[in-house]
């Protein structure tokens, strides 16, 4: 397993992969399931091993990395992400003002 001293790319990585502004090439979806298959690989030899608090990291980058994969499954082909319809917004008219009432101003 490396080590921070031998291995600055290896935390590097586990840090990319639970960035939530991290967008996933659609391309590199191999990469990510190979990703995730060494996660669970890591998480059974950290059990194996009982290092509880390797488990528990690795377990966030394992979410983080299923969660980037289900993101790919809801992408279009052309890898452009999906728009949203946020609707029309309603706008009031505010010309006129609104009397407060009690509750708004504390008094009685």
């Amino acid at each position: 397993m490396p080590t921070a001293s031998t291995d600055r790319s290896y935390w590097f990585r586990e840090a990319c992969i639970r960035c939530p502004v991290l967008q996933i090439d659609p391309r590199q979806r191999g990469r990510l399931i190979e990703i995730i298959r060494n996660l669970r690989e890591r998480i059974r030899e950290a059990r194996g091993n009982g290092w509880l608090g390797e488990v528990e990291g690795l377990q966030v980058s394992l979410d983080a990395a299923t969660a980037k994969l289900n993101s790919l499954s809801r992408t279009r082909a052309d890898g452009r992400p999906q728009l949203v319809d946020l609707g029309m917004p309603v706008f009031t008219d505010t010309s006129q003002p609104t009397p407060l009432t009690s509750a708004q101003t504390g008094l009685r």
